[in-house]
């Protein structure tokens, strides 16, 4: 079953973010998230969500226990001037 991984975090620094993401992205093999999206809060300026689709909770787990994804969090946290707030979620249901 697919699973979602949304990441929740506030900066004043989104181009740094988007260029550590972009670096991070083309560090990704074939084992990483099937898709990943970055967006801010219409509402509230400065607040981003990434939100990061895996074909499975094991391969999501999988992904997140490798060093290159560590590294990735770590310069992301710096980054963030919230601590990220993770929200897992096993799908049940998806329309095209």
């Amino acid at each position: 079953m697919p699973f979602v991984q949304v990441v929740e975090y506030q900066t004043d620094q989104p181009d740094e973010v988007r260029a550590i993401s972009e670096e991070w992205s083309r560090q990704q093999t074939p084992d990483g998230p099937a898709r990943v999206t970055m967006a801010e809060d219409r509402e509230n300026p400065g607040r981003f969500m990434v939100i990061a689709e895996f074909d499975s909770y094991e391969h999501a787990m999988e992904h997140s226990s490798r060093p290159e994804t560590a590294s990735y969090a770590d310069k992301m946290r710096r980054l963030a001037s919230t601590n990220p707030r993770f929200v897992n979620l096993e799908v049940t249901h998806q329309e095209i």
